[in-house]
């Protein structure tokens, strides 16, 4: 009988996964062959597909062309990475009139070999952007149920940390608390290429700023500087609506300076938010914005175009 058809590859994209860091280094993913042809013409049994669960978010690109291949935004939708070659088909395909029992088989055809690079952009509809260890884990453990790592010292978070923000009358929303971003993080600072692309699928952003070290820390250089660090990796980033949240407020250092650092973002059109990750302090104020916006966006059916 002829032999069985080689098993798929097949990226699946699972809703509880948030990161790639099963797939991070070069593997060789490979589905089973389909079983040799058995005797009265018996055909073989296809080898089985092998699923490789991937976080929601995950986009597919050839690695030599860089072309994008499928976009995994739902939970279970799925895209075939490489086919399983064609059974071989067996002696009795080759049989003639003068020919009952040939002894000549055919082999079955490769599968489909691809290089492919997994690119992950989280599906939040706010994002936590801001420096290294100005409060954003903290933010996002205070809003939410999420427990990301906290420490006093910069890049803590090397992932990006999800947690969903739920109150009552509200249409609840995914934050994700961005890694830190610094100066020259569109060129690839500080790993900012790996985090900037976060960003990207977000609705709203929330830019947390923290002038706790001192009077060398200047809020509004800050928010500036990675203002134009969106700019510089996508022009349509620069273009979300923003928040903007002077953290820290629970500090006498950072309070004594709020009223001056406030003074000044309202000239420039954009309310400040006094908030304490820490106490709470702020935070529901905040919160509550977050939550106009982002309905408002909504109901202008964002939604329906978000990942297109």
């Amino acid at each position: 009988g002829d032999g069985g058809k080689g098993g798929d590859v097949i990226l699946q994209a699972d809703g509880q996964l948030t990161t790639l860091l099963d797939l991070t280094y070069p593997r060789q993913l490979r589905a089973p062959k389909g079983s040799h042809g058995k005797g009265k013409d018996q055909t073989g049994k296809n080898g089985e597909d092998l699923i490789i669960r991937v976080p929601a978010g995950t986009l597919v690109r050839d690695d030599q062309t860089q072309e994008v291949l499928q976009d995994l935004l739902f939970d279970g939708q799925q895209f075939v990475a490489a086919e399983g070659g064609r059974g071989g088909r067996g002696n009795a395909r080759f049989a003639t009139s003068t020919l009952r029992a040939p002894r000549r088989a055919e082999k079955g055809e490769k599968g489909l070999e691809r290089h492919l690079r997994l690119e992950l952009k989280l599906l939040a509809d706010v994002g936590l952007i801001g420096y290294p260890n100005v409060g954003k884990s903290t933010l996002l453990s205070r809003v939410s149920s999420a427990r990301p790592k906290i420490a006093d010292y910069p890049f803590t978070t090397l992932i990006p940390n999800l947690g969903v923000v739920d109150r009552e009358g509200h249409r609840p929303f995914v934050v994700a608390d961005i890694p830190g971003l610094i100066e020259g993080a569109s060129k690839g600072a500080g790993l900012g290429l790996t985090f900037l692309r976060h960003v990207e699928r977000t609705r709203l952003l929330i830019h947390v700023l923290d002038v706790s070290e001192g009077p060398s820390r200047d809020a509004v250089k800050d928010f500036h500087a990675l203002s134009e660090e969106l700019k510089a990796y996508d022009p349509l980033l620069q273009k979300k609506t923003q928040l903007v949240a002077l953290n820290k407020i629970d500090l006498p250092s950072v309070r004594e300076r709020a009223e001056n650092i406030e003074s000044q973002f309202e000239k420039m059109g954009h309310p400040l938010y006094l908030i304490s990750g820490q106490t709470g302090e702020g935070v529901e104020a905040l919160m509550e914005a977050a939550f106009r916006i982002f309905e408002s966006i909504s109901d202008q059916g964002y939604g329906q175009q978000r990942y297109s």
